[in-house]
């Protein structure tokens, strides 16, 4: 049988513990190697949490929870809530809406095609991306929203003021009638598209709709404001 080790003594006639060799330690915070996607994962987390109680009442802590670590961690990728904000607009947010106006940019100046291009790419968007129309709900439509200036700020001169602006010009040439306002036509078109997007789980409730897919209601919008712009045509 193999004895044990002997322990030696010092100089100073004190018995020291024989060497063993220690397994590193990871610090507090530090991600697992096991887990490289954990800062998406957290992102992903922030996201349900801004959704379902708000910017303002989602914490760090709950973050945590939602994503299955410890506040250390987030902490650790983060640093603060207002960084995590940060990230999560410029990785989840921004992104998004740089998608929608590159549809909308791409659609030339034809109103129909301007339309249906803000329309499709919006439901595409929110097909990939089911928290957008929620969050839009409570964080720009709500009296405190977290991104109501964020909006007006970064993402107003990306779409609806060059919808506007192509409005506008369409209506210098006749092509819209001198009734409609092309400010409020965005206004109108920004409506009847992500209000039926957010109050899907009223109105399925209410009409039993259960029929009526994404693909469904794209096309409802479409028909609906293709036939409303129908008479704004010069005659």
């Amino acid at each position: 049988m193999q004895s044990a080790p002997r322990t030696k003594k010092t100089a100073a006639g004190r018995a020291t513990r024989p060497h063993v060799a220690r397994a590193k330690r990871r610090r507090p915070g530090r991600p697992p190697a096991d887990q490289p996607n954990l800062r998406e994962r957290l992102l992903d987390a922030a996201v349900d949490c801004f959704t379902t109680t708000g910017i303002a009442a989602a914490s760090l802590r709950s973050i945590a929870v939602a994503a299955g670590v410890t506040p250390a961690m987030v902490h650790y990728y983060f640093g603060s809530k207002e960084k995590l904000l940060d990230a999560f607009l410029a990785e989840r947010l921004m992104p998004r809406v740089a998608e929608l106006a590159a549809s909308v940019r791409a659609a030339g100046d034809d109103p129909r095609a301007l339309i249906a291009a803000f329309v499709r790419g919006l439901h595409a968007i929110v097909q990939r991306n089911p928290w957008w129309p929620s969050l839009w709900i409570r964080e720009v439509l709500g009296e405190n929203g977290a991104l109501r200036d964020f909006i007006v700020e970064r993402i107003s001169a990306q779409v609806p003021l060059v919808l506007a602006k192509r409005f506008a010009a369409l209506q210098n040439e006749g092509v819209i009638g001198p009734d409609i306002d092309p400010r409020l036509l965005v206004v109108s078109l920004v409506g009847l598209t992500m209000f039926p997007l957010a109050a899907q789980p009223i109105w399925r409730r209410v009409f039993d709709a259960r029929d009526i897919d994404g693909a469904a209601l794209e096309r409802h919008t479409l028909a609906l404001l293709d036939h409303g712009f129908g008479g704004t045509h010069a005659h």
